[in-house]
């Protein structure tokens, strides 16, 4: 570990740990540090393997080798939670036991078991409503089941179940991921008043200002800075300009170098010339020509020796330069074409009032808090195309939206228009299947060989391509999903994409911004991310309220 700064003594200790899968592919190696008992947001470029550490850390997973200690029990955040739609909202806020027993009580079942599953429990409803209402949510929740939630509100109910718990150490895994702008208020006034160990995983820089320190995943080590994101960042920044600076000196006094040893082979070389003729021409005597050749060839001896050394140093300097600066792999997106012509109309969306036309390769963008329908919205829009682009079944939140807003809400696509669809969720993969077999199901006819090439793109590479999808982090799962809508043969008309950030590293994002914008295609795309939004050059902007009403914004 290489510790530039820790601000408070070591609650999480890692002593040389790895971590491979099953296909040998390494997720960690040999990888030690800690974390302190305040607020850190742990950072890194997707695939380093931060879900993978956190699950290390709360036993999920048992790491190849090396050491894990915690000082306490471990409470756990995962990114995949919204997955689980069948739990029940007391089961998220782990409390189901005691207040299924409380209630038993109550309605005049007295089994020795009840009061053994209470224990001192018996406020456990009115503290469980009290956690809810502080993430603002409503009490009814606790009846209800994850399936009926929005993935925001899904997500804030675990944050308070762990709240309600009190835990000592917890490990959130990008939090704010689904989260709308309240949402995301709400969480940082719970991040605020934090109590225990919290270590974060997060891409949100918003959220990330929050910690005490900033650790970073890079490579094998885990590096500890004390501050919040932008006074490492600012660090990072200045570390790596002074690695650049020193490679260019490194480079320059190894090009000094390399000119002075031929300079001195040339001048040898000369020298040797010079002294054959003179012993051909027999200038000097045959015994005095022979002792200054051998003393010429121990002087050209050590010379050779000390240029030779000299840029062999320097050599050895400009490679040690050139490891402190970083090259890290871009996932880099090219689309095809999808011959999409500006004059014909893809999709529409509407309510009770008016309609709004998608022509073209036009960019929309719908906006809305956590619940108000947007993802029913836009699965109706897939559904609506009958197009093979991922899961489209509704959960009961979507149903409970349709039975309160079908009447209002209209929208429709062209049926011989061809729609790709990201999911919020990311569950249209198989996760029983491998990453190329999820792939080659929507591109057939291109042959594997091309379909591994175009992978790579995405920083899928190797043995990873044949590990099953239910293994992967959150974003190489959503890489992997990412790669399935833009890697289909042929290529839609229309992009649909919901909550497209979520689990994606800043740099990735600024490679998914750059990918749409050359896209062709129409694009509608549901984010919390404004400053996503603001660098697509969107053409329209969709609000949708609680009612079922759109608003046009901007």
């Amino acid at each position: 570990m290489s510790s530039l700064h820790t601000s408070t003594s070591a609650v999480v200790t890692l002593d040389r740990v790895s971590f491979a899968w099953p296909d040998g592919s390494v997720a960690l190696d040999t990888v030690s540090g800690s974390f302190g008992s305040g607020r850190t947001g742990l950072v890194g470029r997707n695939a380093a393997g931060k879900s993978t550490l956190l699950r290390l850390i709360t036993g999920e997973l048992p790491p190849t080798s090396g050491h894990i200690s915690a000082a306490d029990a471990v409470a756990y955040l995962p990114q995949r939670l919204t997955l689980d739609i069948e739990r029940r909202v007391a089961d998220l806020l782990g409390i189901a036991a005691p207040l299924d027993a409380v209630r038993a009580i109550a309605a005049g079942d007295v089994d020795p078991a009840h009061f053994d599953a209470v224990g001192d429990d018996w406020d456990i409803e009115a503290r469980a409503e009290a956690s809810l209402a502080e993430a603002g949510l409503d009490p009814s929740f606790l009846d209800r089941t994850v399936g009926d939630l929005s993935g925001g509100e899904a997500v804030l109910v675990a944050i308070a179940g762990i709240r309600l718990r009190h835990s000592a150490i917890t490990l959130l895994d990008e939090p704010t991921n689904n989260l709308d702008r309240h949402a995301r208020h709400r969480l940082t006034e719970m991040i605020r008043s934090w109590k225990g160990t919290l270590i974060v995983v997060s891409h949100d820089v918003a959220l990330l200002e929050l910690m005490d320190d900033t650790a970073e995943l890079y490579g094998r080590e885990l590096s500890v800075f004390g501050g919040p994101y932008s006074a490492w960042r600012a660090w990072l920044d200045a570390e790596q300009e002074s690695a650049r600076q020193a490679e260019r000196d490194a480079a320059q006094a190894y090009r000094k170098e390399k000119r002075q040893r031929i300079e001195a082979e040339t001048k040898l070389a000369t020298r040797a010339q010079m002294g054959r003729k003179a012993y051909e021409e027999k200038r000097v005597p045959k015994i005095v020509a022979n002792g200054r050749k051998m003393a010429a060839q121990v002087s050209a001896g050590r010379l050779r020796s000390e240029v030779r050394g000299k840029e062999d140093a320097a050599h050895q300097a400009l490679d040690a330069a050139g490891r402190r600066v970083r090259d890290d792999a871009a996932m880099r997106i090219e689309l095809p074409d999808p011959g999409l012509p500006s004059s014909r109309r893809i999709a529409t969306i509407g309510d009770a009032e008016r309609s709004w036309i998608i022509q073209g390769a036009e960019r929309v963008a719908l906006i809305g808090r956590n619940g108000v329908g947007k993802t029913t919205l836009l699965r109706r829009i897939v559904a609506s195309g009958d197009q093979n682009s991922g899961e489209t079944g509704e959960s009961g939140s979507e149903a409970a939206v349709l039975q309160r807003m079908g009447p209002i809400l209209r929208s429709s696509a062209s049926h011989t228009d061809r729609i790709g669809y990201l999911s919020q969720r990311i569950d249209g993969l198989d996760d029983e299947r491998s990453v190329i077999e999820n792939i080659a199901r929507v591109a057939p006819h291109v042959p594997e060989k091309e379909l591994r090439n175009r992978l790579a793109r995405f920083l899928i590479r190797g043995a990873a391509m044949n590990r099953p999808v239910g293994s992967l982090s959150g974003g190489e799962r959503f890489r992997v999903a990412l790669a399935e809508l833009l890697l289909a043969d042929p290529a839609p008309h229309l992009a649909v994409l919901d909550e497209p950030t979520n689990n994606l590293d800043l740099d990735t994002i600024d490679q998914l911004v750059e990918a749409l914008r050359a896209y062709r295609g129409a694009l509608l795309i549901v984010s919390h991310d404004d400053a996503f939004l603001a660098r697509l050059g969107l053409d329209l902007t969709l609000e949708l309220d609680g009612e079922g009403r759109l608003t046009e914004v901007g």
